[in-house]
């Protein structure tokens, strides 16, 4: 039985460019301890194999500290590493300026390379990105000799995309390559295993999310093969943070005691957006305000005003006055748009409007 962990995308020194410079730059440390911490996981779980499918870094220009620590994290591994260079970190000048450890083999070439593993029976093929892009497959023309080994492929790419620039395999190659098991990258989405032929086939995604797109649980595979070449998948979570996109309808309540009662119990460590939906009255929801009150309870917390005004205010479009002229037009308008965008634009101008009509201070 050997055990393996793979894992991709780590893109090590993100901008983070959303958060504050201070909530930047902690997550861009964490990012780098969060590679001693798989370190530790592999060595206190035994795992022998480690495969890494591409993007460890956000860009070719990761600072020399960050490349640095990786490989000592991966130097501290009791297990083989290989690692397939994607399209964000390709293989080239960058790689080189950094002393690798022994257990650690880096594809650094666009043809597949395959490295035999004797001992546990298994042969690992892998290929690199040389540029930011890479239009033609790695698998193209490739089957895994039938010698009784189990065939891994190792490589940063997408199965039969719509737009060939990085790293495309069209499904049929996968099913004719023999592989036993092929781990992707480039994909952020874990998606679960897939099968071509008899290929077994799996991203697991970002190891930790960067932003609003890339949500909740973030990890990697953990496998293992079994003595008769059978090959298993456990997801393992294992970002430290997450980020969230959380509705909450807020008709008929304060909005703050609507988000308090859906947050579930822990959210310090995590990085929340929050939609308000549903009814409020003329002047919206003061977010600004929201935010301030509810900041400590997250790492990062960012809330969008996406209420409508309620029934009883249109209805006074039907008054013979200036209130009711602006309140038709505006209504006729919101009636006619095409797009829930377009609709809440013209509802921030009816709350704008208004509160300038009645000479309020719309906060």
């Amino acid at each position: 039985m050997l055990k393996f962990i793979h894992a991709a995308d780590f893109h090590l020194d993100s901008a983070f460019g959303a958060l504050t410079p201070q909530q930047a730059a902690a997550r861009r440390r964490e990012s780098r301890e969060l590679v001693a911490q798989l370190s530790n996981y592999v060595n206190r779980t035994g795992a022998q194999l480690v495969l890494l499918a591409g993007d460890l870094f956000d860009s070719g220009s990761a600072f020399r500290e960050t490349k640095e620590q990786l490989a000592e994290a991966l130097g501290q591994m009791e297990a083989q590493v290989f690692i397939a260079p994607g399209n964000h970190d390709w293989y080239g000048p960058s790689w080189q300026t950094v002393a690798w450890p022994e257990n650690v083999h880096i594809f650094r070439t666009a043809e597949l390379e395959a490295v035999g593993l004797p001992a546990w029976n298994v042969t690992v093929h892998g290929a690199a990105f040389t540029g930011t892009e890479q239009a033609e497959s790695f698998l193209a023309g490739f089957a895994a000799p039938a010698d009784g080994r189990v065939h891994i492929g190792l490589l940063h790419g997408e199965i039969d995309p719509a737009e060939k620039r990085y790293g495309p395999v069209r499904r049929e190659e996968a099913a004719a390559s023999g592989l036993d098991y092929l781990a992707m990258g480039h994909i952020h989405k874990r998606t679960e295993p897939l099968r071509f032929g008899k290929t077994l086939c799996a991203w697991p995604g970002c190891l930790e999310g960067r932003g609003f797109d890339e949500l909740g649980e973030k990890g990697f595979y953990e496998g293992v093969i079994a003595d008769d070449g059978k090959i298993s998948l456990t997801f393992v979570p294992f970002a430290r943070r997450r980020y969230e996109i959380l509705q909450v309808d807020v008709t008929g309540k304060s909005p703050r005691a609507a988000i308090e009662e859906a947050l579930p119990a822990e959210t310090t460590r995590h990085l929340y957006r929050i939609l308000l939906t549903g009814e409020t009255g003329e002047s919206g929801v003061d977010t600004a305000a929201l935010q301030e009150t509810l900041a400590d309870r997250f790492f990062a917390l960012e809330i969008r005003d996406h209420t409508r005004i309620a029934e009883d205010i249109w209805a006074r479009a039907a008054e013979d006055s200036l209130r009711g002229e602006f309140l038709r037009e505006l209504r006729g308008r919101w009636q006619a748009a095409a797009t829930e965008e377009e609709r809440e634009t013209i509802t921030r101008a009816v709350r704008f409007g208004l509160a300038a009509l009645d000479h309020r201070d719309l906060v």
